[in-house]
């Protein structure tokens, strides 16, 4: 049984790890109200922009083509763009998506694809496996990203899109449902297509045939969709980024939150073995002395 003095030292160590964790849940929930306030605000231009753009390929009939909306005949190259986080504590955040990204893999297990990393946990992982690396930009987002830092990911994957590179492109990123729940899910994001859904779940423009609204095409529908369809792809990595980051403090904040729970819990258990330690102590030194004087009774 450890004595009262490394007792004593253990419970130390465990109050100093949970004033950590405290403060790191503490910078968490006010990371946390922001990203999920970014998140959720996209989610409506988000929602806006698709229904556009499906309003716009119903009212043109179908005879519409764009390079970004074409699906090729055979597909060869897949990229992936996975986001995850640069820093970990962070609870099964990362491993989650990275995990959702390996199942993709095995799902294609004879096309090779490679990945657009978007964070430095996952670019670890993936380089461990051994899987191809196309690009990674870890570190290189913001705490609260704009749409201008998305816009080198969009043009990498846009550019081997069109260059015939790859024939798909997918994102596996974290879609933040709330504060405690966060779903790891890959979906595809060219070549686009209007008519089913993609990011954000509950904001989804399904199959109607029903048109919103009409509209006047100047010049012509097709020079339209060559300025909101690149536009459109930024948008969706960009949402998907916000969604990754809501989500990391979401699972950071809780993390840390069970982390200073147990450890205040570790501290109650260690105080009560150190009092009995202590009592034990106490006891034993009260029989020495009682022996004691019996003994020199009986002398």
């Amino acid at each position: 049984m450890a004595t009262p003095r490394e007792i004593r030292r253990r419970i130390r160590s465990v109050k100093n790890i949970a004033k950590v964790t405290g403060a790191l849940e503490a910078v968490s929930a006010s990371k946390v109200r922001r990203a999920q306030a970014a998140a959720l605000a996209t989610r409506h231009y988000s929602r806006a922009a698709r229904q556009i753009l499906h309003d716009i390929s119903a009212r043109t009939d179908g005879g519409i083509s764009h390079p970004l909306l074409e699906d090729r005949e055979q597909v060869q190259a897949i990229t992936v763009v996975l986001f995850t986080s640069d820093r970990g504590l962070a609870g099964p955040y990362n491993t989650n998506v990275v995990r959702e990204a390996i199942d993709f893999e095995h799902a294609h297990p004879n096309i090779p694809i490679g990945y657009v990393t978007v964070g430095r946990k996952g670019r670890d992982l993936m380089v461990r496996r051994g899987a191809q690396i196309v690009a990674d930009y870890s570190e290189r987002l913001p705490a609260d990203p704009k749409i201008l830092d998305i816009t080198p990911i969009t043009r990498t994957v846009v550019d081997d899109f069109l260059s015939g590179g790859v024939d798909e492109v997918y994102i596996a990123f974290t879609d933040f449902v709330n504060t405690l729940r966060q779903e790891p899910k890959v979906v595809r994001l060219l070549p686009l297509k209007p008519l089913q859904s993609d990011i954000v779940e509950g904001d989804v423009v399904g199959g109607a045939s029903e048109l919103h609204a009409l509209y006047s095409f100047e010049p012509n529908p097709e020079a339209i969709l060559d300025e909101t369809l690149p536009a459109f792809t930024e948008l969706q990595l960009y949402q998907a980024a916000l969604e990754s980051t809501a989500s990391e403090h979401s699972a950071r904040m809780v993390a840390m939150r069970n982390a200073t729970e147990n450890a205040n819990a570790l501290v109650d258990d260690l105080t009560l073995t150190y009092n009995k330690a202590r009592q034990l102590a106490i006891t034993s030194e009260i029989l020495d002395i009682v022996g004691g004087a019996e003994a020199l009774e009986a002398e």
